[in-house]
């Protein structure tokens, strides 16, 4: 899929949630961590995986349980090993 050419409704991008356990989005140099056990809400979610187009950001990528979303290289590094 390419993200910045889709168009996703939250419930669309809570779809690729399954099997995730921990969503790390990157915004400007600010790095957040949400865990799926604490049941972050609908608007938490959105503002991590929606961009302003109504597109999911990217870039994303699922590295194991956990999906990354926006760009950190050393996020990356870290989850990629």
């Amino acid at each position: 899929m390419i993200a910045n050419r889709t168009q996703f409704a939250l419930s669309e991008a809570k779809d690729l949630l399954s099997d995730v356990d921990e969503i790390v989005t990157v915004r400007g140099a600010k790095v957040e961590r949400l865990s799926l056990k604490d049941k972050p809400d609908d608007q938490t979610l959105e503002r991590a995986l929606i961009g302003p187009s109504g597109r999911l950001r990217a870039p994303a990528a699922r590295v194991g349980r956990r999906l990354l979303v926006g760009f950190d290289e050393a996020t990356y590094r870290e989850a990629l090993g």
